[in-house]
């Protein structure tokens, strides 16, 4: 096999919601190299970035010549970040800043809104988005910086709002932690959003500044069903031991919200209720949930993933899915992307309150504390009394 490079231009094209069924093909994305394995990832497809000229395909040389087979491992590689805190102005998000300790997340997991970033960097928002990954190890100390400067006004920092800072990588290199020390120095807060079980290693820091107002943390959960989140989610922790990860939290006294994303329309919809009151029954305070995302090239991976996984209900899905994005796989206007639109889209929201009423969680976990907000104290520094 040889690789041939051809001229490309970024165009997804989806199946219709007729196309799946007997007889048909899924739509061929380009795949990591034959010969390599992508054992125990969300997606062995690679994607040509949309912003490259050149696409790269796999091509029969007409040489049939054994090649040995290999595992596609992870490759990390380093960054040494100008700017720790980006911000935003988006109206649908609660935060206007936020920091990424890494860029790439090992979960894999297939619906991740996040994987067309992997394609500024040059990379596929395929496999490569679940391989090759970027750790940023100075961010805590640039984050320092950025918190010290004279016009600098604070607000809640969003960790965690990209790609996951408690992903298996982290047990490496501690940035995540490193980020939270800082934080914590500078009494500095911060509202986390995590599927990584890991979190709990750092449940120390979280405790002191949660006692203080000054953290709190959303754990992702979008089904119960174990078989099912290791197909869709296969290097993240199981269902159950999110919930243990929940009640450690809460126990700890950190304020606990359940992050119900994504809600796949035809696939895990019916399970709302059932993930709402487990998240509860292990301390959650609060809820909040988020219809399935498919930006850009996430939407033919994620088809691409449902014919594999699931050929015969491949077509209900992305049907069903149509249904609350207005006929399309994604919509990107305020307030329609993270809620979607349309009478299925109402009908979740609705599912959704009742449920949130019914069991109890809070309208809103208590606002966190700008006021403690202060450079940490250095050697020979006059101590307050009070």
């Amino acid at each position: 096999m040889i690789l041939k490079n051809v001229q490309h231009m970024f165009n997804i094209r989806l199946m219709s919601s007729r196309a799946s069924g007997p007889g048909h093909t899924r739509p061929a994305l380009p795949a990591t190299a034959p010969q390599r394995r992508a054992r125990g990832r969300g997606t062995d497809a690679q994607p040509t970035p949309r912003h490259d000229r050149l696409a790269r395909e796999w091509v029969d040389d007409g040489w049939d010549i054994a090649e040995p087979e290999e595992t596609v491992q992870r490759e990390v590689s380093i960054e040494r970040p100008r700017r720790a805190i980006s911000y935003n102005d988006s109206p649908d998000l609660g935060f206007d800043r936020a920091l990424n300790p890494y860029r790439g997340c090992e979960h894999g997991c297939i619906y991740c809104y996040a994987r067309p970033s992997h394609a500024w960097l040059g990379l596929s928002p395929g496999l490569d988005f679940e391989t090759r990954l970027i750790a940023r190890p100075e961010a805590p100390a640039v984050l320092a910086r950025e918190l010290a400067r004279k016009g600098y006004r604070v607000a809640p920092l969003a960790l965690g709002s990209n790609t996951d800072p408690w992903q298996p990588i982290e047990a490496q290199h501690g940035i995540t932690r490193a980020v939270l020390e800082v934080l914590r120095d500078w009494r500095h807060p911060v509202s986390i959003t995590t599927r990584g079980a890991l979190i709990e290693r750092d449940i120390d820091i979280l405790a002191e500044m949660a006692a203080m107002g000054l953290a709190e943390v959303g754990i992702s959960l979008a089904t119960l069903d174990a078989g099912l989140a290791r197909q869709m989610e296969p290097r993240a922790p199981s269902p159950g031991r999110r919930l243990q990860t929940i009640t450690a939290l809460a126990q700890a006294g950190v304020p606990v919200r359940l992050m119900l994303a994504p809600v796949i329309p035809g696939l895990t919809d019916h399970e709302i209720e059932q993930v709402m009151e487990a998240a509860r029954a292990a301390g959650a305070q609060a809820a909040w949930w988020s219809l399935l995302r498919l930006p850009h090239e996430v939407a033919p991976l994620f088809q691409d993933w449902l014919e594999r996984q699931m050929p015969e209900r491949a077509s209900r899905v992305m049907k069903a899915i149509r249904a609350t994005r207005g006929g399309e796989v994604n919509e990107s206007r305020f307030g329609a992307r993270f809620r979607g639109s349309g009478t299925e889209a109402a009908l979740l929201a609705r599912r959704f309150a009742l449920a949130r009423r019914r069991l109890g969680y809070a309208d809103a976990l208590p606002a966190l504390d700008s006021g403690r907000f202060c450079p940490p104290p250095r050697a020979g520094d006059q101590l307050s009394l009070f």
